[in-house]
């Protein structure tokens, strides 16, 4: 099954901006609670569109300046990458249904 990849700083470029796909970034940390319970969406996701769209995930804590950049003020907040720049932003657990919709919307 295709995961959500780890992004650090040092890839975020190559994986997320530069990428031929859409990646659907997850911005979470350990000690969140509501990232722990949109990660399994977020893994179910990856998997049925798998070969459309790319998902990362960024941990705040460990990568600091890419949360930074981006504003990420709260968590979890998924972003939609497309061509290198943000298109979307969800913040807080959302059901699937809205991701879905997103995520569609975005391809």
């Amino acid at each position: 099954m295709t995961k959500p990849i780890e992004i650090t700083e040092e890839s975020f470029k190559d994986k997320v901006l530069d990428s031929d796909m859409p990646v659907l970034v997850d911005f979470w940390a350990e000690w969140c609670g509501p990232c722990k319970m949109i990660a399994p969406v977020v893994e179910e996701l990856a998997a049925e569109y798998d070969g459309k769209m790319s998902f990362a995930k960024v941990d705040v804590d460990t990568n600091p300046g890419i949360s930074t950049n981006y504003g990420i003020r709260s968590i979890p907040t998924l972003m939609i990458f497309k061509n290198g720049a943000p298109v979307d932003q969800i913040v807080g657990a959302v059901g699937k249904n809205i991701l879905v919709e997103r995520i569609e919307k975005s391809l």
